[in-house]
């Protein structure tokens, strides 16, 4: 059974992986992980959206600059 064909990884290498994890930083230190991961997926996806905004702000202003 795969469950991320992408990465070829099996049910078993994900669970070594995971108690590997659990090993390296503890069970206490995971919430705190993951909770600063996501803002930075957050605050990524934030710039990102501010970025294709102004994109198609620009786009749709006319420019007053004629040749």
């Amino acid at each position: 059974m795969k469950t991320l064909l992408f990465l070829n990884l099996g049910t078993g290498e994900i669970i070594i992986i995971v108690f590997a994890i659990l090993l390296l930083f503890g069970g206490k230190k995971i919430p705190e992980l993951m909770k600063g991961l996501g803002k930075g997926v957050k605050s990524f996806k934030d710039g990102m959206k501010d970025i294709e905004d102004q994109i198609n702000s620009d786009d749709n202003t006319p420019s007053n600059t004629k040749k």
